[in-house]
């Protein structure tokens, strides 16, 4: 059974930082590229970083760029997403996804698995 599960959310001030972390089960980690999406209240998921199986190729959306860092540790079977600089408009709740391919991939319907989502809320 393919398990997702995000943790590190919370309520933050504008300006803060938080980590979050996804733990993978199920699946050799190592083949499956992975990214983060999030989700604000009356808004559609969107892309917000991505990182290839091996962890060499970053993408990141424009209104994270410089701000957010994704990263991979294979031994732990985990993806991170470091969120530094907080605005307010960065509140959504924030999913982890996985996608049996080598390539990072920007598009949610090209990925395989989810997580259940992890709030984040940033307060100004």
């Amino acid at each position: 059974q393919v398990q997702l599960v995000e943790s590190g959310g919370g309520l933050v001030q504008a300006g803060g930082s938080l980590r979050l972390s996804c733990a993978v089960s199920g699946v050799i980690f190592s083949s499956y590229a992975m990214g983060w999406f999030r989700q604000a209240p009356g808004k559609e998921r969107e892309f917000v970083a991505a990182m290839a199986s091996s962890g060499g190729r970053l993408y990141y959306a424009d209104s994270v760029k410089g701000r957010f860092i994704i990263s991979r540790d294979n031994a732990k079977n985990t993806v991170y997403l470091q969120m530094n600089s907080l605005k307010p408009e960065d509140t959504a709740v924030y999913y982890c996804a996985a996608a049996l391919s080598t390539y990072a991939r920007i598009i949610s319907r090209n990925y395989d698995y989810w997580g259940q989502g992890t709030q984040v809320t940033v307060s100004s």
